[in-house]
């Protein structure tokens, strides 16, 4: 078998596999934040960061959700790294952003978080600030989900199909889970624009 078909193999398990109610009740979630007028905030590393970046615009101009994420501003994320350490950039800009109960706060990661292996503390340190304030958790992870599938009120976990292949498929899979989200009629508001200019068969 070649590699390609192995891995479109593997990504077709992981689609059949992925748990729709855990889906649904992120969506209520979301719903529920826009609702009272709270704001998402996305947390994300490396490419999860990436991710992040995109799936702000997709909140904003799709759902009409007030959004946010803390790696798009470089020089602030740049500066508190090196002034006071990384493992606190997210709570500092969260603090700095008056994170409160009518937020929600959004992890797109491979892992979750992992204070005992120092895998992504700044994710770890961020949802504990959360659920201090009584701001809502939801997640799109990887693996077991680590921290945050421990403490959100809603989460999507990619399923391992192959543990060679944990970090591409999970973080694949971030953007097919949220345009899902994005889709869903409890949140889409706006046309997105090629379905606007097709018309319908």
């Amino acid at each position: 078998m070649s590699y390609a078909i192995q891995h479109l193999k593997e990504t077709a398990e992981i689609v059949a596999k992925l748990n729709a109610a855990d889906c649904e009740k992120c969506v209520a979630e979301l719903r529920a934040v826009r609702e009272r007028g709270g704001r998402l905030f996305i947390l994300g590393v490396g490419g999860s960061a990436a991710n992040a970046s995109h799936a702000v615009n997709d909140f904003r101009k799709i759902a009409g959700l007030e959004c946010y994420a803390p790696t798009d501003n470089v020089s602030e994320l740049t500066a508190r790294t090196n002034d006071e350490g990384w493992a606190s950039v997210f709570i500092e800009w969260l603090r700095g952003s008056r994170l409160n109960a009518k937020d929600c706060v959004m992890v797109l990661s491979v892992g979750g978080g992992n204070l005992e292996k120092n895998v992504s503390p700044n994710l770890v340190t961020a949802l504990q600030l959360a659920k201090q304030v009584g701001a809502r958790v939801i997640g799109i992870v990887g693996k077991d989900g680590g921290y945050t599938a421990k403490v959100a009120d809603a989460c999507v976990i990619v399923p391992v199909v192959n543990p060679n292949n944990v970090t591409p498929h999970s973080e694949a899979f971030q953007a097919v889970v949220w345009h899902l989200f994005v889709s869903h009629p409890d949140l889409k508001v706006n046309q997105t624009k090629w379905e606007s200019v097709t018309p319908k068969a």
